[in-house]
């Protein structure tokens, strides 16, 4: 059976994904003691074909949708939540490609060049080509305003010069979708690139991370031409309004890893006090009800989320969802994790232990873009009849 075989159906890439949450789970400890990218995991992920869940079913691919990936990510993360974040990234830039219709796209006056681009693009997933995002950098975050990479034009292409940081799969991806800043632009442009891995990528080995150190999320240092196609969406300037307007891969596909990794944490809590007599203590099994209860409303608040993306993607309910979720799940997971760690006691937070690990995971879910406090600044905005992107004191990306 081939990877295309196995991928025709998005039912059937769920399945595949709960199959392998239990290899994931059984080698996430190494993997996290090692702080190393999880090779093996993602070869299992390239043969059952799930590197191609976004492709639409024109190209061979099974035509995924946001719910689908958030469903197959929130399996992963049940196995490990950091091979689920690289796979959230993958997914961001295989998505975002494949979720943009043409008509949108010829709308905003894109080139054909950018079509053959993205299928290409596309097509190489298929067939178990990797993508990762580069768009953080120190002192930056991931604020897209403030980014200091720059490029500029040349014959034939663009030079983009710079350095990224917590770029998940650094050194293990086969393309980098890379944010920059036109270098002589007044006011400021920011564009996005599909930067293929080769000469002119350095890889600087400083990943040495509390919580997800499986992912690998090594320093990226960049000083390459790329050719024109390599611009995504044919434009200049498109990065900051597609992050405004249809902000979900940039916030809510993280609410569906931390659904999962909360839902790993009530499952080792389950297995750690099924061979004690913690069962039979009614404190811990009110624990273990209040975050059964918790994760089942954050899984909810993701799969409304999701459904609104497929549905309307960018109206403004469905980018109030977008926020919600993510402030959902990464308040969850921290707070489940805590919980399910204390429920267990003081055995469980010994290293190699999973709740330990999953608790040092857990604990980031609150950090990643969009942070807690901003999603609930969002909303916030948003509650009081306030225009949450524009009206802000400090622009959110």
């Amino acid at each position: 059976m081939t990877s295309q075989d196995r991928v025709a159906d998005p039912a059937k890439a769920l399945a595949a994904a709960r199959h392998l949450a239990g290899a994931l789970a059984t080698r996430a400890a190494e993997h996290d003691r090692q702080g190393c990218f999880p090779k093996a995991d993602f070869d299992d992920l390239r043969a059952a074909g799930l590197l191609g869940l976004m492709v639409p079913a024109r190209l061979g691919g099974p035509g995924a949708g946001f719910q689908d990936y958030a469903e197959v990510a929130m399996a992963l993360a049940a196995g490990n939540g950091a091979t689920a974040l690289i796979y959230n990234m993958h997914a961001s830039v295989t998505g975002a490609l494949a979720g943009t219709p043409d008509e949108l796209a010829r709308a905003l006056g894109v080139p054909e060049s950018y079509f053959e681009m993205r299928d290409r693009v596309l097509t190489n997933a298929l067939h178990g080509s990797l993508y990762a995002v580069a768009m953080s950098e120190r002192g930056a975050g991931s604020r897209l305003s403030q980014l200091t990479t720059s490029y500029e034009p040349v014959d034939g292409g663009y030079r983009i010069r710079g350095s990224k940081t917590f770029v998940s799969a650094a050194g293990h991806a086969d393309g980098y979708l890379v944010a920059a800043r036109r270098a002589d632009a007044d006011p400021p442009v920011f564009s996005h690139f599909i930067v293929p891995a080769g000469p002119g990528l350095r890889v600087e080995e400083t990943w040495d991370s509390l919580g997800m150190r499986a992912t690998g999320s090594n320093e990226l240092h960049i000083d390459t031409t790329v050719p024109e196609d390599a611009l995504l969406g044919g434009m200049e300037g498109l990065v900051l309004l597609l992050a405004q307007v249809m902000p979900q891969w940039l916030v809510a596909s993280y609410a569906a890893v931390y659904v999962g990794v909360a839902q790993s944490a009530i499952d080792a809590a389950v297995a750690h006090a099924g061979d004690r007599a913690l069962a039979r203590l009614p404190a811990v099994r009110a624990r273990l009800g209040r975050a059964d209860a918790a994760v089942a409303a954050a899984r909810l608040a993701v799969l409304e989320a999701a459904g609104r993306i497929d549905r309307a993607p960018g109206e403004p309910e469905t980018n109030r969802w977008v926020w919600r979720a993510k402030l959902l799940a990464g308040q969850t997971a921290m707070d489940v994790a805590a919980s399910m760690l204390e429920a267990a006691g003081t055995s469980a937070s010994r290293r190699g232990h999973p709740l330990e690990r999953i608790f040092r995971d857990a604990r980031c879910g609150s950090l990643q873009p969009a942070t807690s406090d901003v999603c609930a600044d969002w909303l916030g905005m948003a509650t009081l009849g306030l225009d949450p992107e524009n009206a802000a004191e400090v622009s959110r990306w």
